[in-house]
């Protein structure tokens, strides 16, 4: 989502009486690519853009593509296939070893469904978001035609699509959580993409050591909202966290699947409080700064008082939290935790890729 919003902020930043602008998305990919499906990359006429469709070896010749398209104003799709040892193919002794499809589309401003301005629709929602886009069709005006799945009734229309064969292709990718290409009745290629929310991270403390992790989340794009003693708290912090609470208005703050829970206060009584609120409310990760036996000893303080919480039954909390590389430094530690959570929210164990049967990522 991050990239999305770099796109969003210098669409609207765009001067319109000097440039034209086009979109690239990347809508296939087969056996291995640096970029999975949905990235994108912004260009202007200007020659300059944002984001990416791969490592590098792509850009430059998508940049042509996309001036093409913004010249010749219509979408088209591009095929970059590296699959095969050709000396003449664009990526080839990059290590790509794969095969993608990119979609170009110009931006018209003036159109209120444009690409671009339905993602500012959807990027601050916190719930997973369907997006549907026309990627082959015989029809060149329907090329790249796009739509939220709960708004597609313009979309079923033009293409004369049953919604009852739309809802299980969406359905499927909802349950997968992965974007995947559905093949309608009539021969259109629809991309059916399955977008996340960003991560929401709620800090619990106040001391130096979360400056660290604050500028870490800020570096992913996360949404950050830390909790503490507001006289402690640098006042950097106040400028780059998303909101700043005390431990007791934290509470306020909504809990949704993507959001994670780092207790790091340094004060046993306050991380005990939080950890016996937190604990039932189904929070997707929690993790506790410390050793082993500050939890343990937790443990045995709730057993003796009979409390109904057992933190050996809360699968989601990670204490000692972050996974181990040695991290010694706040820094470290910062990536070592911001690791561990990417890895529990994309279902990874965090182990070293050399030791991985298989490709990198699953097949889109």
């Amino acid at each position: 989502m991050k990239e999305i919003e770099k796109i969003i902020e210098r669409y609207e930043a765009t001067d319109w009486t000097t440039e034209r602008t086009a979109l690239a998305t990347v809508v296939v990919v087969e056996e291995s690519a640096y970029r999975r499906i949905g990235a994108r990359m912004y260009v202007s006429s200007t020659g300059q853009w944002i984001g990416g469709i791969s490592g590098g070896c792509l850009e430059g010749d998508a940049l042509k593509k996309a001036k093409l398209a913004i010249l010749n104003n219509r979408p088209s799709v591009v095929i970059y296939d590296t699959m095969e040892d050709d000396a003449h193919q664009i990526g080839v002794g990059l290590g790509c070893n794969g095969r993608i499809e990119v979609l170009f589309t110009p931006i018209d401003p003036k159109d209120d469904n444009n690409p671009i301005e339905l993602l500012k629709k959807i990027k601050d929602r916190r719930t997973e978001t369907i997006l549907l886009q026309v990627i082959e069709t015989k029809q060149s005006e329907q090329l790249g035609l796009c739509c939220t799945s709960n708004n597609r009734a313009e979309l079923e229309r033009r293409l004369n699509l049953d919604p009852t064969f739309l809802n299980a292709g969406i359905a499927n990718v909802r349950d997968r959580k992965k974007s995947t290409i559905l093949l309608t009745p009539s021969g259109e290629r629809l991309l059916i993409e399955w977008l996340r929310p960003n991560l929401r991270l709620m800090l619990i403390g106040d001391n130096y050591d979360v400056n660290a992790f604050v500028d870490m989340a800020v570096v992913l794009g996360w949404e950050v909202h830390l909790a503490g003693k507001k006289q402690k708290i640098s006042r950097t912090i106040f400028d780059k966290a998303t909101q700043v609470y005390t431990y007791e208005t934290i509470k306020q703050l909504p809990i949704d699947p993507y959001t994670a829970v780092i207790l790091m206060s340094h004060d046993y009584r306050t991380d005990l409080e939080l950890l016996q609120f937190y604990a039932p409310l189904s929070v997707s990760y929690i993790g506790l700064l410390g050793p082993r036996k500050r939890m343990e000893k937790m443990q045995a303080e709730l057993l003796a008082q009979n409390s109904i919480i057992d933190l050996d039954t809360v699968s989601t909390l990670f204490a000692p939290v972050g996974l181990d590389i040695g991290a010694e430094s706040p820094e470290e530690i910062a990536l070592s935790i911001a690791a561990e959570i990417i890895g529990v929210f994309r279902e990874r164990d965090g182990g070293s890729l050399r030791e991985r049967d298989g490709p990198i990522h699953e097949r889109e």
